[in-house]
């Protein structure tokens, strides 16, 4: 799912193509990763969704067979995307490959009004001598974004690959901020046709059609080496690169065709169960999703195992250790409840009009830190309900209240200094045990006392018939290498190198 997708997705541009083995062709294009900082990524996680050097890959998986290999970037190992031609000759796009989604979307000339439009490369039909007009309408809503737009139909090139006549979308509207800072400009589903908006028949389906690809197999190595700015993974389709990963894969059956569904048993957490999916829960393997995705009550269960604490949580102990004592002096003082943090200095008070005295509320608007006055605002109430029955300052309990304030289904924060003594998070596929150490699960932003580390477990909950349901994004697809086998309906997973 490009959304959550986080998931959720944000690309940049091609590497490159290299090269044969046996008598299969083999391209490239590989994925950079950029310095991490909090904001590249959050807006990597929300959002989710250059030209290359050759990579030598010697030990493709089928033999006499036709085999593309496209190389990824990396950004902040948040988003993996590569690079396509849309037209003749091809006009160039990058794509995030997106095995929670079917159809393929990048912007069009003919969208004016986006400004996530203007921001990347547009699709101009009148330059293409194999466009075919369609025009009917699609709108698509992902987990964190949304497009709408209009049908077109023309070659698209995916390495040496050219898909004739594939119909594909041109964007017209791409509302909010997930489309206009993403690093990519569009996306590519590789889901099966049953979720493709319109019954557009998906890339991956006329691939096989048009005989362009000779196995029924595509596979997924991402590059979590935050050190390595030149490989940042690759798409093999028709096959599997059997460098990218070690033993064998787990099989598992798809046991629903619209996403990449099968089922998934108990969650264990320092080898003890959660007992939450003991009796299974569904799962999907979504590429476009950038975290691990499940229900929020299990999330939370392991996100208070791994000492991970929500944005809101972190405030509030913050506005408790530098502004409670004042907090309490000031309502023992009889100063006004509205007036408190202002008097704090966490909110500010700002008259518009400075000739006219501050005495009406009304016309006063709190400015400052949006989070830290929110929170000083609630640990007002709380001090003011616990007055009620406590009037002296030494009963004054305000760590209740940080405690009891819900993690988001945002950033949840661990300490970084105590990575190493986090437990291990497994999950169970095909009664195997696959298992995630604290530094695969954490994701670190910035260098030395800087840095800051967040869980890589955000939740969401799906009501039944569909939920309770995981998706396994890129944390956990770049732990372990995936085989999406379309022709065996199953996916595959094994130990990435």
């Amino acid at each position: 799912m490009a959304g959550t997708k986080v998931s959720g997705a944000l690309l940049l541009a091609v590497w490159g193509l290299s090269c044969l083995i046996a008598v299969t062709a083999v391209e490239v294009v590989p994925l950079k990763k950029r310095p991490l900082t909090a904001e590249r990524l959050r807006l990597a996680v929300k959002s989710v969704p250059r030209k290359a050097h050759a990579l030598g890959f010697h030990n493709v998986h089928g033999a006499n067979s036709l085999t593309d290999i496209e190389p990824l970037r990396n950004y902040l190992d948040a988003q993996y995307y590569g690079e396509i031609g849309i037209g003749s000759p091809p006009q160039v796009f990058t794509v995030i490959f997106d095995t929670g989604s079917s159809n393929l979307w990048v912007p069009s000339s003919r969208c004016i009004f986006s400004p996530a439009c203007w921001l990347h490369r547009r699709y101009k039909s009148r330059k293409s001598s194999t466009y075919k007009p369609d025009d009917a309408s699609i709108a698509i809503q992902y987990g964190s974004g949304q497009m709408a737009g209009f049908f077109s139909t023309d070659y698209v090139t995916i390495g040496d690959v050219v898909v004739k006549d594939q119909t594909f979308a041109e964007s017209t509207s791409e509302p909010g901020l997930v489309f206009l800072f993403a690093k990519f400009d569009g996306i590519l589903g590789l889901g099966f046709k049953a979720i493709s908006m319109g019954q557009v028949t998906p890339v991956w389906y006329n691939m096989l059609a048009q005989k362009l690809i000779s196995q029924p197999v595509f596979s997924f190595w991402l590059n979590r080496d935050a050190s390595d700015e030149e490989d940042g993974g690759e798409i093999v389709f028709g096959g599997v690169n059997k460098d990218r990963f070690k033993g064998k894969h787990v099989y598992t059956p798809v046991t629903r065709e619209g996403y990449w569904q099968f089922n998934m048993g108990d969650v264990v957490v320092d080898g003890q169960s959660t007992g939450f999916c003991a009796k299974g829960c569904a799962a999907i393997a979504d590429s476009g999703t950038s975290l691990l995705v499940g229900p929020t009550g299990i999330v939370a269960q392991i996100n208070q195992a791994i000492g991970a604490t929500g944005l809101v949580s972190e405030e509030c102990k913050m506005v408790v250790a530098q502004y409670g004592d004042l907090i309490v002096e000031l309502l023992l003082a009889q100063v006004t409840p509205d007036k408190v943090c202002a008097q704090a200095g966490v909110c500010t008070l700002r008259n518009d009009n400075p000739h006219i005295a501050s005495v009406l509320d009304k016309e006063n608007q709190k400015v400052g830190d949006h989070g830290l006055c929110s929170v000083c605002e609630m640990a007002v109430v709380s001090v003011q309900n616990q007055l009620r029955q406590n009037p002296t300052k030494q009963q004054i309990d305000l760590n209740q209240l940080c405690e009891r304030l819900p993690s988001p289904n945002g950033q949840s924060f661990v300490d970084c200094a105590k990575i190493s003594s986090l437990p291990n998070v497994s999950f169970t596929i095909a009664n195997q045990m696959f298992e995630l150490t604290p530094k695969q699960y954490i994701l670190q932003v910035g260098e030395g006392a800087a840095a800051q580390c967040i869980s890589g477990f955000t939740g969401m909950d799906v009501a039944p018939p569909a939920g309770p349901i995981w998706i396994l994004g890129d944390v956990f697809m770049g732990v372990y290498h995936t085989v999406f086998d379309f022709g065996n309906k199953r996916i595959g997973f094994a130990k990435a190198v």
